[in-house]
Order: C-alpha cells, then sequence, then structure tokens
C-alpha cells in the first residue's frame, strides 16, 4: 500500500529521519479505521522533541503525563483535551472511561477529513495510577475496527520495561499496535556530527565513549558546553563529567532510579559494576556480587528489559554469551566515578582523572570501541564484504593445541542453510591503544584455520584490524598485498576508506 507523502521534517529536528518517515507513515496511511502506535526509548532520546513537532505539524493533541494521582493527572489530561478543542471551559470526566471514549469521539466521520493525530508521552505514568487504561483503549480501538475512525493514536514513554509489556503475551493492547518504534541513541557517527565534532575522529571516539549518542547531554545538561579539541577534552571532563556541579555528575545513577521495575539499586549497580570491570559472563557477575549464578536473573532480566544491558552471544559458541552495558555513560559512571565517588564530590575532578587513564582506556574506551567497530560493519562498512551480511558479532576460538583462547572482537558469520555449511565472511580484532602489527594478523589467520577445521567454510573470509593507535609498517605492507583490512579512526569517521581489501 502507498503511504500519501507527509510535510518535511522540520529543520530544527535533527537527524531522525527514519523516524519521522516511520510516524508520519503511520499517520498518513490511508486507513478507515483507528491505529496504534508505540513509541519507546530511554529518556533523553529526543522523543518529546519529536512528536512536538510531529504535533504541532499535523495540529494534533499532546498531552505529556507527570507524576500525580489517578485524579490529577485525569484533570491535567481533561484541561488540555479541552484547551486542544477550544471549549471555554474545562472538561470534567467522571474517570477515565469517559475521557477515553469523548477522545476517540473526537475522530469520528463528520468531524474532518484528515486523520486525528494524538499523542500521549510519558504513558506510564498514568498506567502507574490508573492500571485499565491499556484495557480502556483496547475496548475503543476493537470498536473502531469495525466502525471507521480517523484516529491515530500514539502512547510514548520512557520506562522501557512498562512500554515494552503493552504489548507482550496476554496484554491488552497484544495485536493491536500497527507501529512500534524504539527512538535509540544516535550511532557514532551521527553523534560526532551532532556535536560538532566530526573533524576531529580522536575527540569524536572519546566524547562517545562518555556521553554516548543522547542529544540530550549536549542541549539541555551542557548548553553546548562541547571540547573545543582533542587537547580540551581532559579539561572538559573535569568541567562537565566530572564536576558535582554538572546535571551530568548524577545522571548516570537518575537512569537506573528512573526505571519503574528497579527497586533496590544497590544490587543493579553492583551488577553493573562488575560488567564495567571487565566480568561480562553471568558466573563472572555472580562471583564479582558474592552471589550465586541463579541468584542473579532477576537484576539481569530487569536490566535487559529496561535496555541498559545486552546479553551478546558468542558466535562460534552456542549457548555462550557476554553481558554489555549499553548506556556508555553508566559504564563511564560505575568504571571511574563510582569508585572514587567522595573524591569527586569535594572537588578533586583533576586528581581523579588524572589516575583514572589506565582504568579509562581499558574499561571504558577499549570495549566501546570495539562496540563502535561492529556498528561500523552493521552499517558503512558492509559494503567491504564480498558476501551478504550475516550475523555480526563477537566470540572465542579455542585453540587446543596451543591451549589458548582467541578473542575475535568483529566477526559475520553466515549460518548454513539446507545444505550449505555456516561460513565465516569476516573475522577482526580491535585494539584501543595498540599500534597492532603482523603479531595480531597472525593470530586471526590462526583462528581462520581453526574455524576450517571445524567445518566452517572460510574460503572467502576475509581478515580485519581495527585500531585507534594505528598500525605498523610490516602490517600495512601485508594490507597493500592484499587479505587484510585496516580500519582506524579515520576510516571509522568516514575520512579516509580502509586499507587493503577483503576476499
Amino acid at each position: 500500500m502507498r503511504y500519501q507523502s507527509g510535510p518535511a521534517k522540520p529543520a530544527h529536528v535533527f537527524g531522525r529521519g527514519a523516524e519521522w518517515d516511520g510516524l508520519t507513515g503511520f499517520v498518513n496511511r490511508p486507513f478507515p479505521h483507528a491505529m496504534l502506535g508505540i513509541v519507546s526509548g530511554r529518556r533523553r532520546m529526543g522523543k518529546t522533541y519529536l512528536l512536538r513537532a510531529l504535533a504541532e505539524q499535523r495540529g494534533g493533541f499532546y498531552f505529556g503525563a507527570t507524576a500525580g494521582t489517578e485524579a490529577e493527572s485525569l484533570r491535567q489530561f481533561s484541561s488540555a483535551l479541552a484547551e486542544h478543542v477550544g471549549s471555554p471551559v474545562p472538561f470534567s470526566f467522571d474517570g477515565w472511561d469517559d475521557a477515553i471514549t469523548y477522545l476517540f469521539g473526537l475522530a469520528a466521520p463528520g468531524r474532518g477529513d484528515a486523520p486525528l493525530l494524538v499523542v500521549i508521552d510519558e504513558f506510564p505514568y498514568l498506567v502507574q495510577t490508573a492500571p485499565q487504561l491499556p484495557s480502556l483503549i483496547q475496548r475503543e480501538i476493537d470498536r473502531f475496527q469495525v466502525e471507521e475512525s480517523r484516529m491515530r493514536l500514539l502512547l510514548c514513554g520512557s520506562a522501557m520495561s512498562v512500554m515494552g509489556g503493552l504489548l507482550a503475551s496476554t496484554a491488552p493492547l497484544r495485536g493491536r499496535a500497527q507501529l512500534e518504534l524504539v527512538v535509540r541513541p544516535f550511532g557514532y557517527r551521527a553523534a560526532a556530527d551532532f556535536w560538532g565534532v566530526a573533524g576531529d575522529p580522536g575527540l569524536a571516539a572519546r566524547l562517545h565513549a562518555v556521553v554516548g549518542g543522547t542529544p540530550a547531554y549536549r542541549r539541555q545538561f551542557l548548553a553546548d558546553d562541547v571540547p573545543a579539541s582533542l587537547r580540551d577534552f581532559d579539561d572538559w571532563i573535569c568541567r562537565t563529567v566530572l564536576s558535582p556541579f554538572s546535571p551530568l555528575f548524577r545522571e548516570a545513577r537518575y537512569l537506573l532510579a528512573e526505571e519503574a521495575d528497579i527497586r533496590a539499586t544497590a544490587l543493579y549497580h553492583s551488577v553493573l559494576a562488575a560488567v564495567a570491570q571487565g566480568n561480562t559472563t553471568r558466573g563472572g557477575i555472580a562471583g564479582y556480587i558474592g552471589r550465586k549464578s541463579v541468584d542473579i536473573s532477576h537484576p539481569l532480566n530487569v536490566l535487559e528489559d529496561s535496555d541498559l544491558l545486552v546479553r551478546e552471544p558468542d558466535v562460534f559458541r552456542a549457548g555462550k554469551s557476554q553481558y554489555r552495558i549499553t548506556e556508555p555513560l553508566i559504564n563511564f559512571y560505575e568504571a571511574v566515578m563510582r569508585p572514587a565517588w567522595a573524591r569527586l564530590e569535594s572537588g578533586q575532578a583533576a586528581e581523579v582523572w588524572e589516575r583514572a587513564s589506565e582504568r579509562f582506556a581499558a574499561q571504558v574506551a577499549g570495549p566501546h570501541f570495539e562496540a563502535v567497530c561492529r556498528e561500523y560493519v552493521l552499517g558503512p562498512g558492509r559494503s567491504l564484504l564480498s558476501t551478504s551480511l550475516g550475523e555480526v558479532g563477537g566470540g572465542v576460538v579455542t585453540d587446543s593445541k596451543e591451549r589458548r583462547q582467541i578473542q575475535i572482537d568483529v566477526a559475520v558469520v553466515e549460518p548454513g542453510s539446507g545444505g550449505s555449511r555456516p561460513s565465516v565472511a569476516l573475522l577482526g580484532e580491535a585494539k584501543w591503544g595498540t599500534v597492532m602489527g603482523v603479531g595480531h594478523l597472525e593470530r586471526l589467520s590462526r583462528a581462520r584455520e581453526l574455524l576450517t577445521a571445524r567445518g566452517m567454510d572460510t574460503t572467502r573470509c576475509g581478515l580485519a584490524c581495527f585500531s585507534a593507535a594505528g598500525f605498523s609498517d610490516a602490517l600495512r605492507a601485508e594490507a597493500e598485498r592484499g587479505g587484510v583490512l585496516l580500519v582506524g579512526l579515520d576510516e571509522l569517521y568516514g575520512r579516509a576508506m580502509p586499507t587493503g581489501f577483503v576476499p
């Protein structure tokens, strides 16, 4: 079905082209019945900014809920709705049942031709005090799947576990949504453009390792305080993230406390600290915090549902996986700030930061660089592969003869189907602070041999070295001869093409 084209994205909305197209496609779809969309994403991602712009452009009704009692929330909703329809006096609904019925009545045939866009932001605040709301909305959606309606309802929220539960299993709205949009952080390249540092990849990489792609951190939190250059980065860290007078100073704590399903935050901070310290397996996390593996299932599940932790499968070993913190600022807090919290609160940012350089490189920048390299292969680097893109991830290849394990940071694996064998399209290693040499290439070559011996098809498997610190002359010479890709910061940020090629 061809959707009607809508107005262009406003110039003041940075990026979010795909999200804008998805939202306008939802609103403009020529469907004669009510439609429901779910928009979620962690706080500070710009969801409200995006949805306000859409509502303003389409003349829709936008309501941003706040934490309050059921009666107060209903009163605020009623007042906002009365103002939207131009009523000279506020509405006074007996309950949410009447309010939702009236809202859907506004989209009935005969009251206009264009779709009626309704945005209810921070919906979890309303559900907390009025748990019947999803069922009331389900009733109206089902009713107007039979009768005609111009309703285009978007429910938005930042509590990821709550928003995810709206469409899960036996939830009332299960199967009713025509749009499920997650507003994610900017990718590393878009974040560099947003912060205005794309011309300095070294600065862009360090900045992204700390604040990630959260748009609110630049403007709302720091009032456009951007490091002027790589030389200014240390001072910038001390005057912003590590300063007790900065809004970013306690932001990592707030991100955790805001999740509805997280109660005893101490346990969750311990789990995150374990991962930040390099204990990325379930057993490693349990050992770090002094619990049994079975006892940490709940906090791990909650952190995953909250999109603060992700479990990444080992692409070479079935059943094995590692956990990674998805929010860079939380990882930075757990690795650098939390161990020195008392000193930071007393204003010793410069001293703490000077002593934390090794921790930052090993526990923050290094793991983050590996994730960025995988993002590169998924995105702009996918054209470098001669085969169709398979699963991108990392894993461990065991070398029994040498009694060692070879860590593969970036791998592209295509599962076998029918009579074909599983194949490997790329094996890569990523180093943040190490100049990579021929030894790294030899380790990758050995991993390829081991995978071949295991029955995997490696005939078109290329090797790749990713380094933020550079490459030795000998490795560059190997790349010139072919068979290995060299990808540095300039290549990751699109300022240069990778050296070498893959089969």
